[in-house]
């Protein structure tokens, strides 16, 4: 028995034989797949389901982001042009300028926003940088959890203390500030873990996370925070192992992989981001832990340093891709982020062959299933797995003529020609309208809660445009006196 046959498109399947086949198609049932192949074939197993036409398009796995961040979707380009604003923006509204309505407003928006590009599934960082975490109270994460449902998307919300040490200062939207301390933000993830983590069919699921520590010769932190930070760091890490999830840490560099494995942080379960001009030893530490990699080509730490990304695939580590988003300058467009990766990666290898098209579209797919443990529910095609697919509407310009479709929806698509998501066989997504919700009525919740938070920290003027913009190509910087 099936409910719904997806039929007609070209299915790509990303299974273990990596199947493309044309005029295929996806029987559903129940939430998951009971049958991939030949439209023919399929429709005789199923003669009385229901059928959505698929003629034109590409049907494929829901992608799948493995990094990204809470908060930041009604922040984006806030201070981008005036050094270190916007990161300070984000530090100071997700510890005193945020309330619940704030993070319920950005998670609907995010979440919107990963529909309509069609990623299914996405991590989300509760808070801004590697440092400050919105977990002084459970309501935060709570309102953001409750945003998510309302899409229909799945999102791990990774959360966790802010770095020692501590406490500190916390208030919902400016008013009641309060101390808070690592035993309370630890408190505050045991609490979602209870009350969200598996909600809605999986569609949330918690992430454990505490900040990097760098190798202590390279630390700037004073010898006693640093002890602290050790201690919050595994007492933290014994949580995750505990609830049985993933432990994720954002910004690896500088030898801090060697410190996390010093620290016993690494594993199987351990998702690291970014891990930028790491050696061949901490590849190697990757590789014998079976510690999985978050890489961000896009993101400003692809730039300050490099991800060996092809050398930890060729020593068989697991790396998803992330789009670090939102941020400044990129959005959660994870097609942008496949196109971004070849280029990144063949530039520095003077290789046009490095990081085939194939091999990308794994990386956004099976590999971050992978990367997030949940290879055997997502991530592609085949039948027992969650029905999280996506159609790819191949009928524009810049996608025909009709043929090498797989090449084609890597090189070319972008976020904008999905025409439909379906998650755990429920259609999301269709025609480009989310079924749940009212986009139109999201994006005016998003507006109101941004012009609340930019008056209440009396951000006004970071908006406005700044020299920089135009003109230049590149940055000024002003001289020291002497």
């Amino acid at each position: 028995m099936a409910d719904l046959i997806v039929t007609g498109g070209t299915v790509i399947a990303v299974d273990a034989d990596r199947r493309i086949i044309e005029n295929g198609a996806v029987a559903i049932s129940d939430g998951r797949i009971v049958a991939v192949g030949p439209a023919a074939e399929v429709a005789e197993r199923y003669p009385n389901a229901d059928t959505l036409d698929a003629t034109g398009k590409v049907v494929m796995p829901g992608l799948i982001d493995v990094h990204a961040h809470a908060g930041h979707g009604l922040i984006k380009t806030m201070g981008m042009d005036s050094g270190n604003r916007w990161e300070e923006i984000c530090g100071e509204v997700y510890t005193t300028g945020s309330t619940p309505e704030f993070w319920h407003a950005e998670a609907r928006l995010a979440a919107l926003e990963r529909l309509t590009f069609g990623v299914t599934t996405g991590v989300s960082l509760l808070g801004g940088g590697d440092t400050i975490m919105r977990t002084d109270d459970p309501v935060y994460g709570a309102a953001h959890a409750r945003g998510v449902l309302e899409i229909g998307t799945r999102s791990i919300i990774a959360v966790g203390p802010t770095r020692a040490p501590h406490p500190r200062t916390y208030a919902n939207g400016g008013a009641d500030p309060k101390p808070v301390s690592f035993e309370t933000q630890l408190q505050t993830c045991e609490r979602l873990l209870k009350a969200w983590h598996g909600a809605g069919d999986n569609r949330v699921m918690i992430a454990l996370l505490y900040p990097v520590l760098r190798n202590e010769h390279e630390s700037d932190m004073p010898r006693a925070d640093y002890e602290e930070a050790i201690r919050q760091a595994q007492a933290t890490r014994a949580l995750s192992r505990d609830a049985k999830v993933v432990f994720t840490q954002d910004g690896h560099w500088k030898g801090s992989i060697l410190r996390a494995k010093a620290l016993g942080l690494l594993g199987p379960d351990a998702l690291l981001s970014h891990a930028i001009n790491i050696t061949e030893e901490e590849i190697a530490i990757c590789a014998e832990t079976d510690t999985r990699i978050a890489h961000n080509p896009s993101a400003v730490a692809s730039i300050l340093g490099r991800c060996p990304a092809i050398e930890l695939m060729e020593a068989d580590v697991t790396v998803g891709l992330g789009s670090d988003a939102t941020a400044p300058d990129r959005s959660a467009d994870m097609f942008r982020h496949m196109q971004q990766a070849m280029h990144y990666h063949r530039r520095h290898f003077r290789d046009p062959s490095v990081l085939p098209p194939g091999k990308v579209l794994e990386m956004a797919t099976i590999d971050a299933a992978k990367a997030l443990g949940l290879d055997a529910e997502i991530g592609s095609l085949e039948v027992g797995k969650r029905a999280d697919m996506i159609l790819v509407d191949m009928q524009r310009p810049h996608l025909a003529p009709d043929n090498m479709a797989a090449h084609r929806v890597v090189n070319f698509a972008n976020g904008n020609d999905v025409d439909t998501v379906i998650v755990g066989g429920e259609i999301c997504l269709k025609d480009r309208k989310p079924t749940r919700v009212s986009g139109a009525e999201i994006l005016a919740e998003a507006a109101r809660e941004t012009d609340a938070m930019i008056e209440r920290i009396g951000a006004a003027t970071d908006l406005k445009m700044q020299p920089g913009f135009w003109k230049e190509p590149r940055a000024r910087k002003t001289k020291a006196r002497s």
